[in-house]
């Protein structure tokens, strides 16, 4: 085996490690709202999402074409500009895991390979205009739809059921939340899971194993649907949490409303190619379901650190994957590679280390909210 083929084995691997970063980071985006509720128990929720993310992957590949030629030049693309851009990615996905902040898993990975393809060739090698039109744009309006949607169907929904006793209302739309919540795992599918295979296309198309413009092949779709329905059945519950119980204090309807937005959304954006943040989309929808209940609380000093975070993970990826493609390019060949991917792999245990001190688990993940991720102690009445 050549040094060549040892990068792109390299590149693959990270790669497949993003998508699996990418599922449990943001398994809340489908099924925080129906943990929250009780529509379903934590662990089947995962499951259920995790299948889902699977079938998804295989619907459509618009978005991985976008990934794949819409952003940057792929001639000026090397495979290790590939892995520090997946690694930038990596590391702003389990820093953003580890505190707890939903953030973009799309941007840190658009961010991670546009920073290392400007560190390799400077910023004509970025395709400027499409950046702008297919991820920076849509990142902007999406939450704002989805919230403007989810904010009216919330609204309407009270209003249709004002006459209902407030039991029958809560049985009716868990039942309805098991619906919405798997169409926005299945829409999750169509979206994430393709980045990845638009970067291992990327990849081969550098290495000169595909044609500029080829489309996935059946291996990358098959494998990154595995790796993004393993990661998400890992269940990222620290962003489950943030999520589903950070924001507002989620009911029923709310929680149908916030999900079929979401799924509305997201579904649009994959048939058009966009490379859309189910974060962002997820966030909005329930900050919407919250302004559009009367009485709701929305917390939105926590609303504030998680757009914050938004703002930064283009350039915070972007950076880090410039330093990672600084620093194998230095070191130079199969070993330069080598060496970035052995310090990701090193910075990911820490990671994990961490979080289980204390930990964030299916058995306290609705815990009432403190203003902290952990929760300090676990009421019985709030175990699930």
């Amino acid at each position: 085996m050549s040094g060549n083929d040892v990068i792109l084995a390299l590149v693959v691997v990270t790669a497949l490690g993003f998508d699996f970063t990418n599922g449990f980071h943001d398994t809340g985006n489908a099924m925080a709202t129906s943990i929250v509720t009780g529509a379903l128990p934590p662990r089947i929720a995962v499951g259920v999402s995790a299948v889902l993310n699977l079938v998804g992957a295989f619907l459509s590949t618009a978005v991985a074409a976008t990934i794949a030629g819409g952003l940057v030049h792929s001639q000026e693309v090397t495979l290790t500009v590939v892995v520090a851009g997946l690694t930038g990615g990596i590391l702003w996905n389990l820093t953003t895991w580890y505190v707890g902040i939903p953030s973009s898993s799309s941007h840190a990975l658009i961010g991670g390979v546009v920073g290392a393809t400007m560190a390799a060739a400077g910023a004509s090698a970025v395709k400027w205009q499409g950046l702008v039109a297919k991820v920076i744009v849509p990142a902007a309006l999406s939450p704002l739809i989805a919230g403007v949607v989810a904010a009216l169907g919330t609204r309407l929904v009270y209003h249709l059921t004002r006459d209902v006793t407030e039991n029958a209302r809560t049985r009716g739309f868990r039942g309805g939340q098991v619906g919405s919540a798997c169409m926005v795992s299945l829409a999750h599918g169509t979206n994430d899971a393709q980045k990845t295979m638009g970067v291992i296309t990327l990849a081969l198309i550098a290495d000169g194993a595909l044609s500029s413009g080829a489309k996935a092949p059946t291996w990358v779709i098959a494998s990154c649907a595995a790796a993004i329905a393993l990661g998400t059945y890992i269940g990222g519950w620290r962003v489950i949490r943030a999520l589903g119980k950070g924001l507002v204090e989620i009911e029923p309807p709310q929680g149908m409303a916030a999900e079929s937005a979401s799924a509305a959304v997201i579904l649009s954006s994959a048939d058009f190619g966009y490379s859309l943040s189910t974060t962002h989309v997820a966030t909005g929808s329930i900050l919407g379901s919250g302004v559009g209940k009367k009485g709701a609380t929305v917390r939105w000093n926590l609303a504030r650190r998680m757009v914050a975070a938004w703002l930064l993970t283009l350039p915070a990826a972007a950076l880090v994957g410039a330093l990672a493609y600084w620093a194998a390019h230095g070191i130079g060949g199969t070993g330069g590679v080598a060496a970035v991917v052995a310090v990701l792999v090193l910075a990911s245990v820490a990671f994990f280390a961490a979080s289980r001190h204390p930990a964030v688990t299916p058995e306290n993940v609705n815990a009432a909210w403190t203003g902290t991720v952990v929760p300090e102690t676990v009421p019985d009445e709030v175990i699930r």
